[in-house]
């Protein structure tokens, strides 16, 4: 991928796409309707130092690709991107997006709880190949917002304009998070099938002396793997089983070290070093807390 270039304020992100300068430098709803680009311009790689939230309704061609995956929905489709991530498009044509964008720059979060509860919401470190896709009733939920939050922008500011717009904003994304949470169930059958490449992965990590030599699978590997983000992928199984990724790697470990500790002679620290652990001590301490037994006590319950 080459190097992304750099959008480093809302009013340089105005000026490249052709819009009138913003009516606030640390926050910008605009219409890609309203965006002025040569009609060939395809969009490219960029990076920005500000929250990107978008209702991208349209692309050219009717097919947007993210990540791994090509999609063809008729609903709408949201992505967002934190500040300094990397916001990559392939072949699409800006002049066939039909929708919202709603930018904000961290500073303008300052003094509210948002400015730190906003990292809490799991789909702003997303990869793109995770957008969320709405229904239509959602779709108008979210438009309502991102009216308000344009007419208060472009209204004349006063006492009650900031804590109004940090609200609305506030409301946006406690509703995409429930479209998320929704969005993991109705998508039931796609995580049905990551679930069965997990434990298959999971499977081939723990064949043979594999721990030993490539050591205990982490979260980011396996995700990868998936072609998912390491939070996308943990809040799915979240909701489809109660666990994390990690969680999940951490069952596998267990049920391994059991079969071991039962059926084999091997010593406590041979069980961790074959399961990956460079030190016995982080195994032993992982068994207790999982088991509320050590290793050894395991063992001895069987005799």
């Amino acid at each position: 991928m080459k190097t992304p270039a750099k959008v480093s304020s809302i009013s340089a992100l105005h000026q490249f796409l052709g819009l009138k300068k913003p009516s606030n430098p640390l926050i910008s709803v605009f219409n890609f309707d309203d965006v002025q680009l040569e009609p060939q311009t395809i969009l490219s790689t960029i990076t920005t130092d500000f929250y990107v939230v978008a209702l991208k309704k349209d692309c050219a061609g009717g097919r947007c690709k993210y990540g791994q995956q090509y999609y063809d929905f008729d609903e709408g489709m949201m992505y967002f991107i934190a500040p300094h991530q990397v916001l990559q498009f392939e072949d699409v044509l800006l002049n066939g997006v039909k929708g919202f964008v709603l930018v904000v720059h961290p500073d303008f979060f300052q003094g509210y709880p948002l400015a730190s509860q906003i990292k809490g919401y799991g789909y702003f470190s997303y990869a793109s190949n995770e957008a969320l896709h709405l229904s239509e009733k959602e779709e108008k939920s979210i438009m309502d917002i991102m009216e308000n939050v344009s007419r208060e922008i472009d209204s004349n500011m006063d006492a009650f304009t900031q804590d109004l717009l940090v609200s609305n904003i506030e409301l946006l994304l406690k509703y995409c998070d429930r479209f998320y949470n929704r969005q993991f169930l109705t998508r039931r059958k796609v995580n049905s099938d990551l679930l069965t490449k997990l434990e298959a992965l999971l499977d081939d990590c723990f064949k043979n002396d594999q721990l030993v030599v490539s050591g205990i699978p982490t979260v980011q590997f396996v995700a990868g793997e998936l072609h998912l983000s390491p939070n996308y992928l943990s809040d799915m199984l979240r909701v489809q089983t109660g666990q994390t990724t990690q969680q999940h790697i951490q069952n596998r470990l267990i049920e391994k070290a059991k079969e071991l500790l039962s059926t084999t002679g091997m010593s406590v620290s041979e069980i961790a070093y074959y399961l990956g652990f460079e030190h016995p001590q982080s195994f032993h301490r992982l068994f207790k807390n999982r088991t509320s037994v050590s290793p050894l006590e395991f063992r001895q319950s069987f005799n």
